[in-house]
């Protein structure tokens, strides 16, 4: 049955695709670089997080512009980072960036959150295991690292699991399960 509300009437906004969280620092924008810049002006490490330019106007990491759409098309994508909470600066800068880089394609999937592992999805791509992503329930993508250095082999991943994902639901459909369980 198909539901003509508008949006803000329904009861449940779940699109029945498997959802994709993805990170800010380090991962969709450089962070690091802005950090450096700032200890670079003499701020210690721990005081350039609460600078008022720590996370404003940040620059997309390469690929992550195209990888939020290229994802979009495959998988529900919200985007989960975490602010420091004396930074208030870093709140409003976080939400402008998203608007900035990702535009429409991202109205409302902005979640900040301490704690990740209290989110429901199938995949989190974060280049840190802080802020509660061990208990996430999902994969971890542990975006910068060994397995997943940049924004292709994430791509090559994601995009190739969920294909795989469809076959084999294609071919457990195509044969009766009496026969799978024997």
């Amino acid at each position: 049955m198909m539901n003509n509300s508008p949006a803000y009437l329904r009861a449940s906004l779940k699109t029945g695709k498997p959802v994709v969280y993805i990170d800010m620092d380090g991962v969709l924008c450089d962070f690091d670089k802005r950090h450096e810049k700032l200890m670079s002006k003499g701020i210690n490490q721990f005081q350039a997080f609460n600078h008022t330019l720590a996370f404003k106007d940040l620059d997309p990491i390469p690929g992550a512009i195209e990888a939020w759409h290229a994802l979009q098309e495959k998988y529900d994508t919200y985007i989960l980072s975490t602010a420091m909470w004396s930074n208030i600066e870093a709140w409003t800068d976080k939400r402008v960036w998203v608007q900035k880089f990702l535009g429409k394609s991202a109205n409302k999937k902005l979640i900040l959150s301490h704690n990740k592992g209290l989110l429901k999805g199938s995949y989190l791509i974060d280049d840190r295991i802080a802020n509660g992503v061990a208990d996430f329930e999902g994969e971890h993508i542990h975006f910068g690292t060994g397995k997943f250095p940049t924004w292709k082999e994430v791509l090559d991943y994601l995009l190739t699991t969920e294909e795989k994902d469809n076959e084999e639901n294609q071919v457990h459909n195509l044969v009766p399960d009496k026969e799978i369980s024997e």
